[in-house]
């Protein structure tokens, strides 16, 4: 069985080393870089493989990444890869001193899949990860495995967003966020049950967060973004009769 693959990117090379240790010790393949420079060059020089149900395979199942570094800091690295339709939907966890509710919100605006203040427990660390590759993992049935609006097509099991055929770079949450709108049109969903619905149990998620994951999708969709729409005091739902 093939193991899950992770890169921990911290220019602390002692945590690297501690966190590489117990992460092979769990059954983690575990590989290092000491810079985001470092992490983008593996990242990027790696060749996808493709897996049986054509999804092509990312070169890390996630990302374990400092924010302070010499050179590109974390949030800049995570910004380009999901910015990327070919790594956007790699997982990222933040491992990070910078612990302000402004920097926690930052990172989930990115995509950031989940956010670990410095100090750590290791055992922390490792549940985390646990947690993360478990959702990455899962798919849904075949009955759902693709939505289609017009010119706006997904499908679940390649993680793939198309815009009247060009292939967009979506992360994680703001797949999900938008297959749960496209999937139940013109049901209105509030802030909570965004929440509730989008993302995990053990992680904290304010409205605010919504608010810049869905500002993301409007934008992120082009003459789409009209059918997110707003319903003042309650929240969020996709408007078909908007679409013209």
């Amino acid at each position: 069985m093939r193991k899950n693959k992770i890169l921990i990117v911290d220019d602390e090379e002692d945590l690297c080393h501690i966190m590489q240790i117990n992460l092979e010790t769990s059954g983690y393949d575990a590989d290092v870089a000491y810079s985001a420079e470092e992490a983008l060059s593996k990242i990027s020089g790696t060749t996808p493989s493709e897996k049986t149900n054509g999804e092509l395979s990312l070169p890390y199942d996630l990302l374990l990444l400092d924010v302070m570094m010499p050179g590109m800091s974390g949030f800049e690295l995570a910004a380009q890869l999901k910015s990327d339709s070919r790594y956007a939907m790699m997982p990222i966890i933040f491992l990070t001193a910078k612990d302000s509710l402004d920097d926690t919100l930052n990172g989930f605006s990115l995509g950031a899949d989940d956010y670990v203040s410095k100090p750590f427990s290791v055992k922390e660390v490792l549940a985390r990860v646990k947690a993360v590759i478990g959702r990455s993992h899962q798919h849904t049935p075949a009955r759902a495995s693709t939505l289609s609006f017009h010119g706006l097509t997904m499908y679940h099991e390649q993680k793939k967003v198309e815009i009247d055929g060009v292939d967009a770079a979506f992360t994680r949450t703001e797949f999900e966020l938008l297959w749960l709108l496209l999937s139940n049109r013109n049901v209105v969903f509030s802030r909570q049950q965004l929440i509730e619905k989008v993302w995990p149990k053990d992680v904290i998620v304010t409205g605010r967060t919504i608010d810049v994951n869905i500002n993301r999708l409007r934008k992120k969709i082009g003459h789409y973004a009209p059918c997110i729409a707003t319903r003042q005091g309650f929240g969020y739902f996709f408007k078909e009769d908007e679409w013209r």
